[in-house]
Order: structure tokens, then C-alpha cells, then sequence
């Protein structure tokens, strides 16, 4: 009996969950609300409607970006990861790409109400997403310090808007754009088979494995000195500690990055960062 497959839908509830990443989504809008919660001095501003709007706004532009991330990637993934593939087989080709077309329109537009600088960043942002998913995630450490640039910001959109000279928030903002980076070399090496085949030129690519973990070591020690001197003359000397308490979950990943060769192992590596910048994130009300 020969299998028969679906054609992919019009419209899938749970495909389009899928295709943006619906619990990425929910960690950027958690991210943002614990960040105006405890960096911002300013009362009541959980039940601000501008906050409201700079978090919806930010993750329909997210959201659009991970759609055109896929558009652009299905041959990629299905070496990959296979079966995370949605568009082509569960949303057709065309309404992924007329989501991301108005969920950006939608985002770009709620920018604008809040102000024109929001809106221009959150158009920029939206042509850096395309621009990267097109062609920039292909070159070497491009696309990686595209990705983290863009995690960074949206945590520092919240000063941007409300704050925009927040020490606080810019350090966690270079926080969370290092562990980014850091985590994108990783995934790198996760997808080295995928990526290879369609012409990529990522830093494990160009220079092997071994020589992208050397990149890894000397990227984290100096950022972590860089972060921790910033800390110290644009905040104070505990917060300088806490970037120094990052010598552990350094040195954790340091020792299982020198022993990992496996996909599996370099995907667990890829959940450590997110962890790790989770943990960094719950760190805020220390300092509230």
C-alpha cells in the first residue's frame, strides 16, 4: 500500500504556531515585561499601553522573521530538521509569505503610533530579519552577529523607548547579545551537514569545528572582561560581580564544548546558552 501525503493548507492554526516559533514569542514578551518591571523606574508601567504595544509590536516583527527565515530555508531544514519543516507541508509557500508580509505591516505600523523612532527601528529591524534570512545568515559570522544584535535589541527597545541612557538594561542587553552569539557558533556546528550542502560559509564551515571553538573560547573571555569592566565604571562594583559570576556557566560550557563532536551533543550546548540567558534574565530584581 503506497502512503499518501497532504497537501500543505491555506491556513494551519497549529502549523502557524509552529512556522513562529509560539514559545520564542511568549520568552521575548516575558523578557520584556520582567525588564520594565524591575530596570525601569517608572510606576505602574506593567499596565502601560505603550508597553503593551512596544511588546506586541516586537514580536509581530519576530514572529515574521521566523516565517521568511523558513521560506528561505525548507531545503536546508529538510537535511536538518526534517521534521520541524512546515512551509511547503503544512502552510503553503504563499501564505507564509503573505503572513510575513502583514505581520510585518502590522508591527512596523504600531511602531509609528508610539513614536517614529520606534517605528523606523522596528522597519529596520524588519529588513535586517529578510536581509539575513536571504542572504546574510550564509556568510561568515554575519549572520550569527545579526541574530544576537537583534536579541540584544529587544531587550534594550525597553530603554530605547522609556530610558534611553538605562546602564541597567543596556548591560543586560550586551548580556544576552553575547550568550546569542555564542549559541548561533554552536548551532552552526549543529547544522554543518545541512548547511554545507547548499553553499553556506558559517565558521565551522570555512574553518572547521575546532578551529570555531577556538573562536567560541576567545569571544567569551573577551566579552566577559569587556562586560565586566562596563559594569564597573557605568554601574558599580556588584554589578561587575555578577558579570564575574559568569566564570561558572562559562566553564561549564567550555568543558562540554572541548568534549562535544556530536549533533546531539551541540544541541544540547545551543539549549544550554538559552538556559543560561534565562537564568541571567530571572537575575534582574536583584538589582531593582
Amino acid at each position: 500500500m503506497v502512503a499518501t501525503t497532504s497537501k500543505p493548507a491555506n491556513f494551519s492554526f497549529s502549523g502557524f504556531m509552529q512556522v513562529t516559533r509560539f514559545w520564542n514569542l511568549l520568552i521575548i514578551v516575558f523578557a520584556q515585561y520582567f525588564t520594565a518591571a524591575f530596570l525601569l523606574d517608572e510606576n505602574d508601567i506593567l499596565l502601560s499601553q505603550s508597553l503593551l504595544l512596544l511588546s506586541f509590536s516586537t514580536v509581530l516583527i519576530a514572529a515574521a522573521g521566523y516565517i521568511i527565515n523558513d521560506y528561505y530555508d525548507v531545503k536546508i531544514d529538510l537535511i536538518n530538521k526534517p521534521k520541524r519543516v512546515v512551509v511547503g507541508r503544512v502552510l503553503k509557500r504563499r501564505v507564509a509569505m503573505i503572513a510575513h508580509t502583514l505581520l510585518n505591516f502590522i508591527g512596523i505600523g504600531i511602531g509609528l503610533i508610539l513614536s517614529y523612532k520606534l517605528g523606523a527601528l522596528n522597519f529596520l529591524t524588519a529588513l535586517l530579519l529578510w536581509a539575513y534570512s536571504n542572504q546574510l545568515k550564509r556568510m561568515i559570522l554575519i549572520g550569527n552577529l545579526v541574530v544576537a544584535l537583534l536579541t540584544g535589541l529587544s531587550i534594550y527597545v525597553i530603554a530605547f523607548h522609556f530610558d534611553p541612557k538605562n546602564s541597567l538594561i543596556i548591560a543586560y542587553s550586551l548580556f544576552a547579545f553575547f550568550f546569542t552569539l555564542i549559541r548561533e557558533i554552536i548551532k552552526d556546528m549543529e547544522d554543518l551537514k545541512g548547511d554545507e550542502n547548499f553553499g553556506c560559509r558559517t565558521l565551522p564551515i570555512v574553518y572547521g569545528i575546532r578551529k570555531a571553538k577556538s573562536v567560541i573560547y576567545v569571544l567569551s573571555m573577551t566579552f566577559l572582561i569587556g562586560l565586566c569592566f562596563l559594569c564597573y565604571k557605568m554601574i558599580g562594583f556588584e554589578m561587575m560581580l555578577m558579570c564575574l559570576s559568569l566564570i561558572v556557566p562559562l566553564s561549564v560550557l567550555f568543558y562540554r564544548l572541548y568534549r562535544a563532536d556530536t549533533t546531539a551533543e551541540f544541541n544540547f550546548l545551543s539549549n544550554y546558552c538559552k538556559f543560561v540567558m534565562l537564568i541571567g534574565i530571572l537575575s534582574m530584581p536583584l538589582f531593582s
